[in-house]
């Protein structure tokens, strides 16, 4: 019975990939020539898509973050997707400076009543950045 495919004899498999033997931890996975093309496509792709302007989006100014600049502590709003590794290389290549450790903080989006209206909405969610550089650095933000 060969409906839909089923039942056929001679159906040729793809090679799975084989792992190549060696020391534990340097393993590696022989991967077909068109996989292999697909992966290196899509880690460019990744690569392009994040600058430094789409990772830091604005600086916060607000009083807590005024008494931190004098620390030499900086605060900024960042993309949700923003991993510390690209806040401090965003930070190093758009204000030329060192930063020495960075801490984020996921803001909650919030319930509000409405003014105009009867009902609740919501506040924006976001994330927020601490940027600590080395002492004596300063980032001009006005």
């Amino acid at each position: 019975m060969a409906l839909f495919g089923f039942g056929k004899k001679n159906e040729k498999k793809a090679p799975k990939a084989e792992k190549s033997s060696g020391d534990s931890k340097a393993r590696s996975v022989k991967l077909e020539a068109g996989s292999k093309k697909k992966l290196q496509l899509s880690t460019s792709k990744i690569a392009v898509a994040t600058t430094a302007k789409d990772v830091l989006l604005r600086p916060r100014i607000t009083e807590k973050a005024a008494n931190m600049g004098s620390e030499s502590v900086y605060t900024f709003d960042v993309r949700a997707g923003a991993t510390k590794r690209e806040i401090a290389v965003a930070v190093k290549t758009l204000y030329k400076v060192t930063p020495i450790k960075v801490n984020v903080v996921t803001i909650p989006a919030k319930r509000v009543a409405m003014r105009k209206r009867r009902g609740f909405g919501k506040t924006a969610g976001g994330k927020k950045a601490y940027v600590f550089l080395k002492k004596g650095e300063q980032i001009q933000l006005t």
